[in-house]
């Protein structure tokens, strides 16, 4: 696919709950400059996180930009679901002396990143089938949320579609989950997938599967779960991280039956890149299959995890304006 390969750089953001990433790209390079990370929680809007790297910038600032955010489908108001964050696109071009700017979702933002990763981007989990790479793609990750976003062409012209995945319903399929879920419906409701599939959610799954099987559960981050699984020091967390597996590779498999992307599925988030091996050996390729009469077609699916730290400025570097 051709790349935006002329007119002038562009102010590209990855906008998450948790960090976000700003950068310039310059299309007559295809690169990303003056590229700063930002913690979020130590800064009160948006805005003054701009203002900030504006302000350390060395060159002169761009009037054209594009912020990938994670926020559902977006029109001038962006309202962000996991930090109290809200701004109009309008306002913020006008503050910014940008006469161009789209916001997108942040899942959004990696599926238009998808035709420009390279084999070092990736790391494949299941090769699919001779159609595996054709037609509708689909990149889901877990994080501070759930997201999720496909990736069509009409003609030569990419079209990315954001979706909210984190908010669709999980289904338990063993013993084991249907007693969780029996446990954490009572408290919750229904068992939405970012209530377990995502940062908070491994901490959550982990405390739950403890109570159930009534073992001791001390304090743990999600890093530290994860971490004490793969090293196998650990059997809680063990199968705290195999089940987010199961689960993950359940909502994975329903995600791309309801769009219809069978082109590829493309792992993306905070959390996978650390997780690949262990995700690969668990049962997530066998769970994203077992959807029925539907088996054969999803084995031709290749699954990929992304492993590029900045897919979400590249996809904000070659959305259409």
């Amino acid at each position: 696919m051709n790349s935006i390969l002329s007119g002038p750089s562009r102010l590209v953001a990855d906008v998450g709950g948790t960090n976000s990433r700003l950068a310039l790209f310059d299309p007559q390079t295809n690169e990303l400059r003056a590229q700063r990370n930002y913690l979020n929680r130590d800064y009160a809007h948006f805005e003054d996180i701009v203002d900030a790297w504006l302000l350390a910038l060395t060159e002169p600032p761009p009037i054209h930009g594009c912020l990938a955010v994670a926020a559902p489908p977006l029109g001038d108001r962006v309202s962000m679901l996991n930090i109290d964050w809200s701004f109009s696109c309008r306002e913020l071009a006008a503050r910014f002396g940008l006469i161009e700017l789209r916001c997108i979702n942040d899942f959004q933002g990696n599926a238009y990143a998808l035709p420009y990763l390279t084999e070092q981007d990736l790391i494949s989990i299941h090769s699919g089938g001779s159609e595996a790479g054709i037609g509708k793609l689909a990149t889901l990750g877990p994080g501070t949320g759930l997201g999720g976003a496909t990736l069509t062409l009409s003609g030569d012209v990419p079209v990315a579609c954001a979706s909210e995945p984190g908010h669709m319903g999980l289904a338990a399929s063993t013993a084991l989950e249907l007693e969780l879920f029996r446990y954490l419906q009572p408290q919750y409701g229904e068992v939405h997938a970012e209530l377990l599939l995502s940062g908070s959610g491994l901490q959550r799954l982990y405390r739950s599967l403890a109570d159930i099987q009534e073992w001791d559960k001390p304090t743990l981050t999600p890093e530290e779960i994860s971490t004490q699984a793969m090293a196998g020091r650990c059997k809680l967390c063990e199968l705290t991280l195999n089940t987010f597996c199961d689960l993950l590779g359940s909502a994975a498999g329903d995600y791309v039956l309801a769009n219809g992307a069978y082109g590829g599925l493309y792992l993306a988030g905070g959390i996978i890149p650390g997780m690949v091996e262990f995700l690969a050996a668990s049962h997530f390729v066998q769970r994203f299959q077992e959807k029925g009469n539907m088996q054969p077609h999803l084995k031709q699916v290749a699954l990929h995890a992304i492993t590029c730290e900045t897919t979400g400025l590249i996809g904000a570097a070659h959305t259409p304006l």
